[in-house]
């Protein structure tokens, strides 16, 4: 347990636990097809993930479909943060493999 006397100063001295990834594979895995919608409520970011389903196919009307949530992730800052960067290193891996491109931020 930290000691709560501990100044922020003497906390960033501590050394960093060694963490080891352990898998558990009877972990389920959720498929999504969408981002519902992502916050942040100043203690923690919130992203939830939908599927969608579509309607009966109806000749001559348009195709409609409804949106459910699938899952609802929850992650405290440093996590948050961690997978936002993990998700721009991915985003430049795929656009170095040439499957996406990244927009350009010059103005034309």
């Amino acid at each position: 347990m930290s000691d709560p006397s501990a100044t922020a100063s003497d906390r960033n001295k501590m050394p960093k636990p060694t963490i080891h990834n352990v898998d558990r594979p009877e972990c389920a895995e959720t498929f999504a097809d969408a981002v519902n919608s992502v916050w942040f409520d100043g203690q923690t970011m919130r992203i939830e993930f939908g599927i969608t389903r579509m309607d009966e196919v109806k000749p001559g009307q348009p195709l409609t479909g409804r949106r459910y949530p699938a899952c609802r992730l929850v992650l405290p800052p440093a996590a948050a943060i961690e997978l936002i960067n993990k998700m721009q290193q991915t985003a430049a891996a795929l656009a170095q493999a040439g499957i996406v491109k990244q927009k350009s931020t010059a103005k034309e």
